[in-house]
């Protein structure tokens, strides 16, 4: 673990901006028996510590969210752990290992495919694919798949 205190700006959903502490840096965790460090920063409100951190995991530009259970797609971080947060109970300390456990069962980021593994995916597409060219010159695909197939979340990210 290395996290950083600093002073930055924050703003809520409600488009409020406040000032806030910062702790940013990595996290721990091990998946398939390697360790990994999470890139994740963790507002501290003012209401701090009565009320639970804000977290989000960050990824660097090699790096791309896993939406699931825990994290969603902007990746804020949503735990049971943080929704029933207790000031006389919960801590930082314990937060950052529930996250660890947490990310470790269900990590919250993967690598991005690199070029060649996105062209690849896309040759693959386009036999199973019609291609059209709108009036404004842009190309679009129609994919087909076999019966039964569902549509894979990543199978458009061409």
């Amino acid at each position: 673990m290395n996290l950083v205190p600093i002073m930055d700006t924050f703003v809520f959903n409600d488009g409020t901006v406040k000032v806030l502490l910062n702790l940013t840096g990595t996290i721990w965790m091990t998946y398939g028996g390697k360790g990994y460090n999470v890139p994740v920063s963790m507002w501290l409100d003012e209401g701090y510590p009565r009320t639970a951190p804000i977290c989000f995991v960050k990824p660097t530009c090699e790096m791309m969210i896993v939406p699931g259970q825990y994290v969603n797609s902007n990746g804020e971080i949503i735990l049971p752990y943080l929704n029933e947060w207790r000031h006389t109970v919960c801590d930082l300390h314990s937060l950052i290992q529930v996250l660890s456990l947490t990310f470790g069962e269900n990590p919250p980021l993967c690598l991005r495919p690199t070029k060649e593994e996105s062209q690849s995916n896309c040759a693959a597409a386009q036999r199973h694919s019609d291609v059209y060219s709108s009036p404004d010159g842009y190309s679009y695909m129609l994919l087909r798949r076999e019966e039964g197939v569902p549509v894979q979340g990543n199978d458009t990210c061409c």
